[in-house]
């Protein structure tokens, strides 16, 4: 696999909320809740707690809630993040937003319908995924917005943005208090020139992960307090002491991620008389002097190194404000009465958790000690913080922290359970049910990732997150349904998780927005991973039943026939293939055998141009090739000429995708005609090419396409032209799998039991490729031999010999017997074929046929009751007695002739007795 609070009321509050609500209004029912009787106040504090389009949505319901929905207060603050908004709808907000004070966006392509707004008076602006801005669209925000005071773009590289349009910010933003961009390629000595120059009331700038910065110009800024210049390359530290050192209000400095040295940091501190703290997180020549980083005389300022007590020293810096030690980011901001004190911990708060944040998507080595002992704790602190950023951003880290394998998903176990150990999934889950979209969607894809873990997803299951992320799954918001039915997802491997998933409504939620994102666009990140849990339910009998019942089935065929995206496609075959995978324990691969264009979708999908694809397709249409209506349908829809090109093709590709191919091979070849079919498109060479494979699963498989094919007389000669008895014998001798030597025996034995002989006496290309098909023979008889005495245990055999006691015969059966092939199903062509053998002079292929219809006939197999039916209409009786009765031939076959007729026998006195 691959994935994602504006102010929050306290509990109690909302207890109190509750309890007054009851107390001063009458319901006529008790249940039935009055909701137009409620007080103005108490409307637009639920408002307050909704998204602006929810908001929007309760204010149409009645005039007075419209009314009460265009209180002012309401609108002091937008995110338009996860929203596509028209023209009408702006205008719409433009009535509301003339009070707006703060906006989130996403995207430059927001910024033109921002300035639709006329929020002339916005002071905050902050903005993310903007690695497209250019310098025309920030100096145009800008411009319309000159009473900013605090302006973020990142954390994405804007590397389109240059210095230019820093002046533009600078000459148009003069009472810009906060500025923060990332990515920069070049911030020039100009660009910083006019920020020094037009905006005196600048404090916190932030000059994050850029290419060139000219130091040395930063030192002009006089009014700044807090600096960041972290992740930046090229920072020439030799000559930014001097000008840094005149900044006499700088308090607090940020070189996380650059190559500070010792030396410059020892020059920072002594040279600064203002200066408090240095963060200098996952800064490697400076960690590289360990007595450096250890040493606590630092002229009383304090450094922040991954190898040091962060929380200590932060603690360190307040020591006079507050009482007591431990993580000061905890502690209620209500006992700093200092404002400097509290604007300096928002500051450590944002940088600490952003360079977190950086060091999880790099994931350096050596840090595993630092993220067990602090780091884990800090995230789940920042999560509580009062700033909405910093909580989305230490939730993003959470999701990243422990990622250490994108490809394969791959979680690290110390790190997830440490979150687990330190309260995180609890606090996770409440944070969950916020109404801030955008903290909910990290949250919830933090909480997916967390969940690959078995023990945090048991963890997440007990503490009430399924019903948590099946309600989050049903957001209209794009990325919290796409991480919820992530979440849902993972936690669907489980087998214990599967029931509760189904038991909070998620099967029904799944299909559900599976139609819903299906409609739009946009939406290929839940339609996969939603297909993918649906996947995982499907594999249970239960679920898979509930699935087809709550028309799943349609909504995944809709996504395989309509959706051109790869993980959709995979996720949907894979779906079917689970659905259609339960044999005879439910309907379901009649149903989707029957859904209109689910099998010409899944054909169409085995000529994907992605391996993955063409796997779940080949699987699913292998586990729809075992009913009969199905496996003509796949036939009638093009599937054997495209599941031989599949196998053609896939000669070097996955062992999965190999086994499936030759697996739905196998599937239609049961039906003589495709095996026709099969043999002459072509599908011979590449199936004896994959019964050489070394993978158990895959020869195991081809062996059973190839007994199929050898059936026909014409295929078999095809198999021995194309060099198959080789592949066959070997088989047969060596493999591991004893299903696939048993099938290998078999098709050996098909091939060379006589029918084969007419044709190649009429054809002549076995004669234009000098088969000598006698000394083929003789090479598989003596293999068939070989096989049946390998499950003959001779004590067994000469007890049998001596005694017809229902022990001795058992004795022969418990060594003879092969579990496996008890659920092999075959035709009354078949059966009638072993019949023929136990009459072919050739006493190799008596025993081998009385060994194979022991296996068939041994009662408890699935398709026992069938067998015996089949040999009893066949007349199979006499020719079984006089096998067992013959006085020449091993005393195998007799004894195994014998055990077949009792069988048969023993079936027919219970079918009696019923």
């Amino acid at each position: 696999m691959s994935r994602r609070v504006r102010r929050r009321v306290s509990r109690g509050k909302q207890d109190e909320d509750c309890h007054s609500i009851s107390e001063n209004l009458s319901f006529e029912e008790k249940d039935i809740v009055d909701w137009t009787a409620l007080p103005d106040d108490t409307v637009i504090h639920i408002f307050s707690s909704l998204s602006y389009r929810d908001r929007a949505s309760l204010s149409s319901t009645c005039r007075a809630w419209r009314a009460l929905g265009k209180t002012p207060c309401l609108w002091r603050v937008l995110d338009l993040r996860s929203h596509k908004c028209n023209d009408i709808a702006f205008a719409e907000l433009a009535s509301k937003c003339k009070n707006l004070k703060k906006l989130r966006f996403r995207g430059p392509e927001s910024v033109e319908s921002i300035i639709k707004l006329r929020a002339t008076d916005l002071r905050e602006v902050i903005g993310d995924g903007c690695r497209k801005m250019n310098d025309a669209t920030l100096t145009m925000l800008a411009a319309r917005h000159e009473a900013l005071e605090s302006l973020i773009i990142g954390p994405d590289f804007c590397e389109k943005i240059s210095s230019d349009a820093i002046k533009a910010i600078a000459i148009c933003c003069t009472k810009l208090r906060k500025l923060r961009l990332s990515g920069i390629y070049e911030v020039n000595s100009s660009a910083i020139s006019a920020l020094a120059k037009n905006c005196p009331s600048l404090t916190d700038l932030g000059l994050i992960d850029c290419r060139m910065i000219d130091g040395a110009s930063l030192g002009d800024i006089s009014s700044l307090c807090f600096l960041s210049v972290a992740g930046t390359t090229n920072i020439k530290w030799n000559i930014i002491v001097q000008p840094w050192s005149k900044l006499e209000h700088l308090i607090g400095l940020d070189v996380s991620k650059t190559d500070i040295t010792p030396i410059v940091v020892s020059k920072l501190f002594a040279s600064s008389s203002s200066l408090k703290v240095l963060c200098a997180l996952n800064c490697p020549s400076l960690e590289e002097d360990a007595s450096f980083v250890s040493n606590k005389n630092h002229k009383g300022k304090v450094l922040l190194t991954v190898f040091t007590d962060v929380l200590q020293g932060v603690f360190n810096l307040f020591s006079n404000t507050l009482d007591g030690g431990g993580n000061v980011f905890l502690d209620p901001r209500s006992k700093m009465q200092d404002a400097a004190a509290n604007e300096m911990l928002n500051w450590l708060e944002w940088t600490i958790c952003s360079s977190l944040l950086r060091i999880s998507e790099s994931n350096p080595p050596g840090l595993d000690k630092f993220w067990l002992n602090q780091g884990t704790s800090m995230l789940l602190s920042f999560m509580q913080s009062s700033q909405e950023e910093v909580k989305e951003r230490a939730a993003t880290a959470l999701a990243t922290f422990v990622v250490i394998g994108d490809e394969n998903a791959s979680i690290d176990t110390g790190r997830a359970e440490a979150v687990m150990r330190n309260g995180g999934i609890h606090l996770l889950l409440n944070l969950a049910q916020t109404w801030c979209e955008g903290l909910q969607s990290e949250v919830a894809k933090a909480i997916a990732n967390l969940s690959v873990n078995a023990n945090v997803a048991k963890t997440v299951a007990e503490e009430g997150g399924i019903g948590i992320l099946v309600n989050l799954s049903k957001s209209v918001n794009r990325l919290v349904a796409e991480e919820a039915a992530g979440g849902l997802w993972n936690l669907s491997v489980g087998e214990d998780h599967k029931g509760a998933i189904a038991e909070a409504g998620g099967v029904k939620a799944l299909v559900e927005i599976i139609y819903k994102w299906s409609r739009s666009g946009g939406g290929e990140g839940v339609l996969e991973r939603a297909a993918g849990a649906l996947a995982n339910l499907a594999a249970d009998d239960k679920c898979s039943t509930e699935i087809a019942s709550i028309g799943g089935v349609s909504a995944l065929v809709t996504l395989a026939l309509n959706c051109k995206v790869e993980g959709v496609q995979e996720q949907a075959a894979r779906a079917l293939a689970n659905l259609t995978a339960h044999g005879e324990s439910n309907n379901n691969n009649a149903i989707v055998g029957q859904e209109e264009g689910a099998i010409v979708a899944l054909v169409q999908l085995t000529n994907s141009p992605h391996d993955g694809v063409k796997q779940e397709a080949a699987g699913a249409l292998w586990n729809l090739s075992f009913d009969d209506r199905n496996r003509e349908a796949i036939a009638g829809s093009g599937g054997v000429e495209a599941l031989v090109a599949l196998a053609q093709s896939c000669l070097n590709s996955s062992p999965g995708l190999q086994e499936r191919a030759a697996g739905a091979l196998w599937g239609l070849s049961v039906s003589e005609a495709n095996s026709i079919a099969i043999g002459q498109a072509g599908g011979v060479p590449p199936l004896i090419t994959l019964a050489r494979s070394t993978v158990e699963d895959v020869h195991e498989t081809a062996a059973g396409a190839l007994w199929n094919l050898a059936f026909n007389p014409g295929n078999a000669l095809r198999i021995v032209e194309e060099g198959g008895v080789s592949a066959l014998v070997h088989l047969c001798s060596s493999s591991l799998s004893k299903m696939a030597r048993f099938m290998s025996t078999l098709a050996l034995a098909y091939m060379f039991d006589g029918r084969m002989d007419e044709i190649a006496l009429m054809g002549t290309s076995t004669a234009n490729k000098n088969m000598n098909i006698e000394s083929l023979r003789c090479m598989a008889l003596r293999h068939i031999e070989a096989f049946v005495m390998a499950f003959s245990d001779p004590q067994a055999f000469a007890a049998a010999s001596a005694s017809s006691a229902p022990a001795a015969l058992g004795l022969v059966i418990d060594s003879a017997r092969i579990p496996e092939a008890g659920h092999l199903r075959c035709s009354g062509a078949e059966i009638g074929r072993f019949i023929a053998m136990l009459r072919n002079p050739s006493v190799v292929l008596k025993g081998c046929a009385a060994f194979a219809l022991l296996q068939f006939t041994i009662p408890g197999g699935r398709h026992t009751a069938l067998h015996v039916r089949l040999l009893q209409n066949a007349g199979a009786s006499r020719a079984l007695r006089s096998a067992a009765a013959a006085t020449s031939g091993p005393i195998e076959a007799k004894i195994l002739a014998r055990i077949v007729l009792r069988n048969l026998e023993k079936h027919s006195l219970n079918l009696h007795l019923l």
